[in-house]
């Protein structure tokens, strides 16, 4: 039988234009308002969000509107970006952060994550969740390896996906044979 996935990325943070992956930063009045808004038309019966603060308060609000209690989960985190986590693009050496946005998996960021890392924790993230109704307030990077394990986009077409902040993205998903989904709606 298939459910419902409603990926929504957390609002804007404090340190928006950064390279944020595990900083832990909060998001803006603006941006957890956005979210709310986004929030109050979705159907969910369970929420999810990744531990960090700019996901969390996000998932709060919606978590009220709906009368459930929001589960915090590590796997939803973002790319782990090492030492160039908090950081803006110029303030990274441009040929080190263009051979990371040509191929993430062979040029991670120094003591960073590989892609195929955050795959595999999204993947494993993915296989728990219940077959009913679920928003998963996370990040873009998140998102994108979502539509990678259940769609099978490769790395390169993900990166056409416009995520801005607060934006939801819909799924179908069905487990059996193996996990698919079909894209429902983006709402950016």
């Amino acid at each position: 039988m298939p459910f419902l996935l409603h990926l929504m990325r957390h609002g804007e943070p404090e340190l928006a234009g950064r390279l944020l992956g595990h900083t832990d930063c909060a998001g803006t009045p603006a941006g957890i308002g956005a979210c709310f808004a986004r929030a109050s038309g979705l159907e969910v019966e369970h929420i999810v969000t990744s531990d960090l603060r700019r996901a969390i308060a996000c998932a709060a609000g919606a978590a009220a509107l709906a009368g459930i209690t929001p589960v915090a989960d590590p796997r939803w985190r973002e790319l782990n970006f090492g030492a160039w986590d908090g950081l803006t693009a110029d303030e990274v050496d441009s040929a080190a952060l263009g051979r990371f946005w040509d191929d993430p998996d062979a040029n991670p960021p120094p003591g960073g994550e590989r892609w195929s890392a955050l795959v595999a924790r999204v993947a494993d993230a993915i296989e728990e969740l219940a077959e009913r109704p679920t928003l998963v307030v996370t990040h873009a990077g998140a998102i994108r390896a979502t539509l990678a394990v259940l769609c099978g986009f490769e790395q390169r077409q993900l990166w056409a996906f416009d995520l801005p902040y607060a934006a939801v993205l819909t799924l179908r998903i069905w487990r059996e044979p193996t996990p698919t989904a079909q894209i429902v709606r983006l709402s950016p």
